[in-house]
């Protein structure tokens, strides 16, 4: 049996650990099944992306480690980790996954809080007197 292609994938502060291999599309993810996991189609349809613009769907089992954020980033976070280990199955997909924007890591996070102020940037209100 071939060794299942490792790849991590990053949303905001969720990190997904993704091991593709081979076989008919089953999906586990922190051993529990896609729907089970997530239980919203919209996170189920972000995670499909890849296959859907490579047309892989149903070619390989996904194996997924997740931690971090909410179900939203952890969603996009598997997607990133798949897009990133089916580029390593065939380096084809490449321009179709970079195109799709799947390739790219969001990095956008939450800003920090600065002393003084309410929130990363919310001043206090002024008083002149």
């Amino acid at each position: 049996m071939p060794e299942p292609i490792y790849a991590t994938g990053k949303r905001k502060t969720s990190i997904a650990r993704i091991w593709l291999e081979p076989g008919e599309g089953k999906f586990v993810v922190n051993e529990r099944t896609l729907k089970e996991f997530f239980g919203r189609e919209t996170c189920e349809m972000v995670i499909m992306q890849p296959f859907d613009l490579t047309g892989t769907r149903n070619q390989f089992d996904v194996k997924a480690n997740v931690h971090g954020g909410g179900i939203t980033g952890q969603s996009e976070a598997v997607r990133h980790g798949i897009s990133k280990a089916l580029l390593q199955v065939n380096a084809e997909f490449k321009d179709a996954l970079k195109k799709g924007g799947l390739l790219t890591r969001d990095s956008r996070i939450k800003e920090r809080k600065k002393y003084g102020l309410r929130g990363a940037r919310r001043r206090p209100q002024f008083s002149k007197r």
